[in-house]
């Protein structure tokens, strides 16, 4: 990206720099799937064989109450998993600093006790410093004057500031302020990430788009946005429940009636260019517990347009992947974008394996997967194409960030997420 300081061109040797990954991965105490942090490893063999010392940080889960504004700093969203797999991986040896917890805010200062460790980290005698979860930390989604206070502790540490971490698209302390108080400088693997970025801003056609989610709310502006640059669009999960409900009118329980009117605008733009695609059959549910005593079936559309309502909708039949314009849709794709889960997993999940793998039957088209859920859903439905995807670049690539790429096409632009204009000359 024009513009953009790359760690490349920076100046560190026998500096310590700052850096923020996004090794968002651990889940009650342990790695989901270390495919984030090894993502990192491209940048922090950059600043070893420029002879610079990384100090890393990542969030992890939400610690802080929304409501309340209370922090909670438990084991099950510490940094050790990530620090023990990295140790396992990587010949180093990385401390991790103990700050003071106050049973309601947090880690509130980073204080003295750091000193010893940016002492050994200095002298060689050890290789990197991972802070704890930068959330545990008061300020880093603070508003007041701790959010600035946590700014300048932080760029007090290192030199230069590094931001490696595209999928933690939100303006906090340690993505955006910090940027500002150092020398800063986009990693290597935050580079990869807005390079591909445009092959979804600017796509080769035929472009063709899978969006799925539990809420609609939260993707109207990228849903907008996407249906400009698409020349078909597939929708899964609420998202489709939601645009059926207000094309046709139609009842489905857990559908609120804020998205209906809110999914309108997509109806109304989509009337004369008809780029989604409607399910032939779908999946109707009484309960959300899962499959049994029957309580679940399929149902054609058709059938669900008659009734004008329906019970839980919780996944897109794989016969509807069948159909050969569904199939001459994504055989004639040169780009796929997906981020989708297209039932209600764990119990729901033949849609989400039926579309995965007709997207794999097309060799010829670039492949993106973007979202944790989604990435998550393909390893575990479909190990072979996941695998498949990771060993094969030149046709795959899995966004790490899915909120994050679905930011940048809202905006039209990676420049609308503010930890990318920090990076900016």
């Amino acid at each position: 990206m024009k513009g953009l300081r790359l760690i490349q061109e920076a100046d560190i040797k026998d500096k310590l720099v700052l850096v923020r990954v996004d090794h968002n991965v651990v889940k009650k105490g342990k790695i989901k799937d270390p495919y984030r942090i090894e993502c990192t490893f491209a940048t922090l063999y950059e600043i070893a064989k420029k002879g610079a010392r990384p100090i890393l940080m990542t969030h992890i889960g939400r610690p802080r109450d929304k409501k309340t504004g209370k922090i909670t700093c438990s084991s099950n969203a510490s940094v050790l998993p990530i620090v023990q797999y990295m140790q396992k991986r990587l010949p180093v040896e990385i401390r991790v600093p103990e700050f003071s917890i106050d049973p309601d805010r947090g880690i509130i200062h980073i204080d003295d006790s750091i000193k010893e460790h940016l002492k050994e980290l200095k002298s060689g005698k050890i290789d990197m410093i991972y802070l704890p979860n930068t959330r545990w930390f008061q300020g880093e989604e603070a508003k007041g004057p701790e959010r600035e206070i946590f700014a300048r502790e932080l760029a007090s540490l290192a030199d230069v500031y590094i931001n490696d971490a595209f999928g933690s698209w939100q303006p906090h302390v340690s993505t955006y302020d910090v940027a500002r108080l150092l020398p800063s400088y986009a990693g290597i693997f935050m580079q990869k990430e807005l390079s591909h970025l445009d092959l979804v801003l600017s796509p080769k056609r035929p472009f063709v788009a899978v969006i799925a989610g539990a809420k609609y709310d939260t993707k109207i502006g990228p849903l907008k946005a996407l249906y400009e640059k698409v020349d078909a669009l597939i929708l899964g999960g609420v998202i489709y429940n939601t645009f059926i409900c207000a094309k046709y009118g139609l009842k489905i329980k857990g559908v609120p009636e804020e998205d209906i009117a809110l999914a309108k605008e997509l109806v109304e733009m989509d009337k004369h260019n008809k780029k989604i695609i409607e399910m032939k059959r779908i999946v109707e549910a009484d309960t959300l517990d899962g499959k049994e005593g029957g309580r679940c079936r399929e149902i054609d559309m058709s059938e669900l347009l008659k009734r004008g309502s329906s019970s839980y909708i919780v996944d897109i039949s794989p016969q509807s992947f069948n159909i050969p314009k569904i199939k001459d849709i994504f055989s004639s794709a040169s780009t796929i974008f997906v981020n989708a889960v297209m039932g209600l997993m764990p119990w729901f999940y033949e849609g989400s394996y039926a579309i995965y793998d007709l997207i794999s039957q097309n060799s010829s088209a670039f492949k993106l997967f973007a979202g944790g859920d989604t990435l998550q859903a393909l390893k575990e439905l479909c190990p072979r194409i996941y695998l498949k995807g990771l060993d094969n670049p030149e046709e795959y690539y899995y966004f790490t960030g899915g909120g994050s790429v679905l930011k940048a096409i809202e905006e039209g632009s990676p420049l609308g997420l503010k930890p990318v204009q920090a990076l900016l000359s």
